[in-house]
């Protein structure tokens, strides 16, 4: 045991250099923590019940295009925290306004592109070498690339799930990209624009000619929904020139926007590049200077779908028939035997470390003279209940939660103490999961500042929040905004991360009931 707490307590001395000790007089930072260790010095480590209750987030986050690095579709049900359905709502501008489509436009095609998240080095290449294109009759060859797409939940209804997508004309205007939306807003719709069957698998398309090797045509890996050809050559192409198609804020009123939906209610979520859409019109035009009758040419027009759009996920949490919604209610004084955790609105977890464990600490502190080593969250996956073969998530955001005198609470949506000393630490985690692809995992949460602070500073022992997510990193892998107050309820992936568990909750009795583990250093 000393053994591993002094090799514990090195790793910490070279993040913190220093900042963990609770004596006034600090050690070189290179013998940091030595003295507990010299002179037959002990190290302890013990044990404390916490108190674990679920926290209702009333089935919503905030989905709009500020939040959005990913967007979900799709549907997933299971037992324990039932149905969760996404669908993805954007606006759409021209990427030319007044546009000139030539003389005697006439579409051939309105193609839709969606990009979801694909394993890329899962690829299967199939190649047509007789193939003739068709616009011309060319002879060409036809190669495709094949990936299956990233997918949380049931993959394999009936041998493979299979969606019905579809995409219709969103009725309701959509405001401006940095407007406020949550998950629960609902996009009135009209004109179903197009669908297709989706079986999980993408493909990218390159044809090339047979004469010379050049590509005809290019799309990259994605679901490619055909829309409806006549919707758009008369709201579209026949409009030219028309004061609707004039400017950007007219055409957003005008073409208000499309929705992305499934018609299935179950089957897994998968995400997608929300900026990364692809809105392309096909069509013919009469040749300039041609003769009679005029020799017609190929054209395309584009769509602006990126970031400049005002765009959100519909996201239903549905818990009737499901274990969560006859749970019983919340208890933050002595905690609940189990708690449960979801991403994209669902139910967090509430943690709060008893005041007598804190009084206990700081009698060592004033008393023994300990200092504290480490101190972490344990908290368990609970396999009576949450037995599957669903990943587990593989990290939380945490933030402290503010008792209010009405006994509600205001979540701090600020980084951890703990956060914001060890921010440009390559080596730190705040949250580190095991046996993640076990029956039972664990995860422990650092809080070895935050504790060190109450103890030794007096300051106020606040519950905290877990929540399914990861914080966003920038592109040298630092935490984004952690130098700034607020910014942890930003830069995050909660509303777009699947995952999901039960865990145990509050029990003295069960040693892999959530604990609270200090790690002490003593003379």
């Amino acid at each position: 045991m000393i053994r591993n707490l002094k090799n514990l307590f090195n790793i910490t001395a070279s993040l913190v250099i220093g900042s963990l000790i609770l004596w006034n007089c600090e050690p070189d930072a290179d013998k940091l923590g030595s003295q507990f260790f010299q002179n037959g010095a002990e190290g302890v480590q013990t044990s404390y019940s916490v108190i674990a209750y679920t926290i209702n987030h009333n089935d919503t986050i905030r989905t709009d295009a500020i939040r959005l690095q990913r967007a979900s579709i799709g549907a997933f049900t299971e037992p324990q925290f039932g149905l969760q359905k996404a669908a993805f709502v954007t606006q759409a501008r021209l990427s030319q306004y007044a546009p000139d489509f030539g003389t005697n436009p006439v579409l051939d095609s309105a193609v839709l592109v969606i990009k979801p998240d694909f394993a890329s080095d899962s690829v299967t290449t199939t190649s047509k070498e007789d193939y003739i294109y068709p616009d011309g009759a060319v002879p060409a060859k036809l190669e495709q690339n094949t990936y299956p797409i990233t997918k949380y939940g049931k993959t394999k209804i009936n041998g493979k799930t299979v969606f019905h997508l579809k995409v219709h004309r969103v009725t309701d205007y959509l405001g401006g990209n940095s407007d406020k939306v949550f998950s629960n807003r609902n996009a009135a719709t009209s004109t179903l624009l197009g669908s297709t069957t989706f079986d999980g698998d993408i493909s990218s398309v390159k044809i090339t000619k047979d004469s010379d090797k050049s590509t005809i045509f290019e799309r990259g890996a994605g679901i490619a929904v055909k829309l409806d050809s006549t919707f758009f050559q008369d709201n579209i192409i026949k409009k030219g020139n028309a004061p609707e198609l004039a400017d950007a804020a007219s055409f957003i009123r005008y073409f208000r926007g499309m929705k992305i939906s499934v018609d299935e209610n179950d089957g897994y979520l998968f995400k997608i590049d929300p900026n990364a859409l692809e809105l392309t019109l096909y069509y013919k035009k009469d040749k300039d200077g041609s003769s009679t009758p005029p020799t017609r040419e190929s054209d395309t027009f584009t769509f602006d779908l990126g970031t400049s759009n005002a765009h959100f996920s519909e996201i239903i949490n549905n818990k009737v028939g499901s274990a969560l919604e006859t749970y019983p209610a919340v208890d933050t004084i002595v905690g609940s035997p189990r708690v449960y955790a979801q991403g994209m609105g669902g139910p967090g977890i509430g943690l709060k470390i008893p005041q007598e464990t804190i009084a206990g600490i700081k009698e060592l502190y004033k008393n023994e003279k300990v200092g504290i080593i480490s101190a972490k969250i344990r908290i368990y996956t609970d396999p009576a209940v949450w037995n599957n073969n669903f990943q587990k998530p593989d990290y939380f955001t945490v933030n402290l939660r503010k008792i209010n005198t009405d006994h509600t609470f205001t979540d701090l949506l600020t980084f951890l103490e703990d956060m914001n000393t060890l921010a440009y630490s390559a080596n730190y985690s705040l949250v580190k999961g095991f046996n993640l692809d076990q029956e039972q995992a664990y995860y422990d949460i650092g809080i070895t500042q935050t504790l060190k602070n109450i103890i030794e500073k007096e300051e106020k022992s606040r519950h905290y929040a877990l929540n399914v997510g990861k914080y966003n990193l920038d592109a040298n892998g630092q935490l984004i905004g952690w130098q700034y107050k607020d910014y942890a309820q930003y830069f995050n992936t909660r509303s777009h991360t699947p995952y999901r568990a039960v865990f145990i909750g509050t029990d003295a009795q069960n040693p892999k009931g959530v604990q609270l583990l200090v790690s002490y250093g003593k003379k």
